[in-house]
């Protein structure tokens, strides 16, 4: 009915009050804030002041004249109410500009209040904006939003804009009081408190929660009632827990979060309102950041209480795992292993001897365990498999018997580098004569390599003619498919050309000495190879070494790059245009 009754808004009832006084009205006032927090009921009493005949010194309306008697009763025809939401259309828009063009006849003013503004359509936006840029002198605006970002800036420029903030947890807690004197309603602080903060910073949200409440306890508001009839988790879980966490004990949480789930409370619900308990815990720790904290002055006492034995590290790191908790909350297909997850990674921050909130072995101590596992004494099992396989290798070096003897010495001395001295052998197993080094594997590689005979393919009366370009394609379809141990002459091989001097005779030139003795191993089977792919059994393989005028020098990059400036004209202006240098 009057400024003074509307709660949390001081700044903005003195400015309006002022205005009624002063006489000096804007054509047009936007109202913004988030819902709840009395926007549209500023609004109407704003009306009502400035159609006042009669206004008080401090620019409240008298509530006597015939204008406020209207008002109050329903029956003002100076004051026109839209709800933008369900009437935004250029029709609704039109109907109301043209009542406009009546004066008013009784009081100064005529006053529209357009409700939820901003969801107008821009074309009603559009034919609003014309009557706003040139109103009458009897016509004053309220625009009322809670989303001021969506209406028209052309619209939001010819207007005066009180931001209304939210309600704090005092304020709303206030006027609850006076309302529950009022009504002759009992009640606990910590009833309205939880009330205040359920409401969200909206006092109407709070007025009907309050209704309900006091429903629900039939006229005696108590913290339990209250808690257990919102479906309100009891802040004194969320202080257990923290303490819980603090001592490592796991455990104990797993079991309050059991008792939790089973009242029916959601694990991210659980975990949401944990993070905001963390959060001002951590608020408590410092005098400058109390202010922060929207609750009762008890409950203030009892986080400042908690906020001394917690570290701020602590506080920290368990605010940054319940972020990524609720970030994953909805996808994750096991949601309460998750919440468990999370509440035992929160009660090992603290672990000794980890360095972070992980549960089992810090990273510290694992990479210990498997220094000491890389270094501890080889399994029986292991050892088994090694000796086999060394015996199988060794077997085929039995004949030279000085070299094994040598090759022995060498292995032992290497395996007492690598190993600790203290390994004992498996019993029954004799280690003496399995070790080979690899360069005696790999000299009886190359000497059965040297002394491997190649059976030459059958004459089998096939004379398919090919070309040139058919013999390169199943060269390189030959390199592709050498084993994984001649992968480097292989690469080798897609390099060299082979040409045909005379069908079916092919020829392939070598550069160096190196590969001509390392091809000149394989030959037959190269030959093989072909004959079979081209189904040819009068092909014969010739390799030769280079001679010097036929090996070709290597380019500088110099020279490459002054051939491609001399070949490609398109290259040369391109290099010309960005300035290119060879570096």
């Amino acid at each position: 009915m009057s400024f003074d009754t509307v709660v949390g808004q001081e700044a903005l009832t003195t400015t309006l009050k002022n205005a009624v006084k002063s006489g000096k009205l804007a054509h047009a006032y936007l109202f913004c804030g988030p819902r709840g927090v009395g926007k549209t009921t500023c609004a109407r009493i704003f009306a009502k002041a400035i159609n006042c005949q009669h206004p008080t010194d401090d620019g409240e309306a008298c509530n006597e004249c015939e204008s406020c008697k209207a008002f109050n009763e329903g029956r003002s025809y100076n004051i026109f109410e839209l709800d933008a939401a369900s009437n935004n259309s250029v029709e609704n828009i039109k109907t109301l500009m043209e009542q406009t063009r009546i004066p008013p006849q009784v009081g100064r003013y005529k006053v529209f209040i357009i409700d939820e503004v901003h969801m107008l359509s821009t074309a009603a936006f559009n034919a609003f904006l014309k009557t706003l840029e040139e109103p009458p002198a009897h016509v004053v605006f309220i625009l009322a939003t809670t989303e001021k970002h969506k209406i028209l800036p052309t619209i939001i420029s010819r207007c005066q804009i009180y931001d209304f903030e939210r309600m704090t947890v005092a304020n709303i807690m206030k006027q609850l009081k006076m309302v529950a004197e009022k009504e002759g309603i009992t009640y606990e602080e910590k009833a309205l408190n939880v009330i205040a903060e359920k409401a969200d910073g909206g006092m109407r949200d709070a007025l009907s929660v309050f209704d309900q409440a006091a429903s629900f306890c039939q006229g005696d508001i108590t913290y339990q009632k209250v808690i257990e009839d919102l479906n309100v988790l009891d802040a004194d879980n969320y202080f257990n827990i923290i303490d819980m966490c603090l001592e490592n004990k796991a455990a104990g949480v797993m079991a309050l979060l059991n008792g939790i789930i089973n009242k029916g409370f959601d694990g991210g619900h659980l975990i949401s309102g944990l993070a905001v308990h963390v959060r001002n815990v951590l608020m408590a720790k410092d005098e400058q950041t109390l202010p922060l904290l929207q609750t009762s002055s008890r409950q203030v006492e009892r986080y400042k209480e908690q906020a001394k034995r917690c570290p701020t590290g602590f506080l920290y790191k368990a605010l940054k795992i319940m972020n990524d908790c609720d970030i994953n909350y909805r996808q994750s297909g096991n949601k309460r292993l998750l919440v468990e997850l999370t509440l035992i990674e929160i009660a090992q921050i603290t672990q000794p001897d980890d360095e972070g909130a992980s549960a089992g072995r810090g990273p510290k101590r694992l990479k210990s365990l498997f220094k000491r596992l890389t270094s501890s004494q080889p399994t029986e099992a292991r050892q088994v498999a090694e000796a086999e396989a060394r015996t199988t290798v060794g077997e085929t070096a039995k004949p030279d018997a000085a070299h094994g003897a040598n090759a022995d010495n060498a292995d032992a001395q290497a395996a007492a580098d690598d190993q600790p001295r203290q390994t004992q052998p498996v019993k029954g197993l004799k280690l003496g004569k399995i070790g080979k080094t690899f360069d005696n594997l790999r000299h009886r590689g190359e000497e059965r390599q040297e002394t491997e005979t190649v059976v030459e393919v059958k004459d089998n009366g096939e004379r398919n003619h090919f070309t040139e370009e058919q013999l390169m394609t199943q060269w390189l379809a030959m390199c592709n498919r050498m084993p994984r141990e001649m992968t480097g002459i292989a690469a080798r091989l897609k390099n060299m050309t082979p040409t045909m001097k005379e069908f079916p005779h092919v020829e392939a030139v070598v550069d160096n000495q190196i590969l001509f003795d390392d091809i000149q191993k394989i030959k037959g089977r190269i030959r093989n190879t072909l004959v079979m792919a081209l189904k040819n059994s009068d092909i014969t393989l010739n390799i030769r070494l280079a001679k010097p005028e036929e090996i070709k020098r290597i380019p500088t990059n110099r020279e490459r790059f002054d051939e491609l400036m001399a070949n490609n004209k398109a290259f040369e202006k391109l290099s010309d245009m960005l300035g290119l240098e060879l570096g």
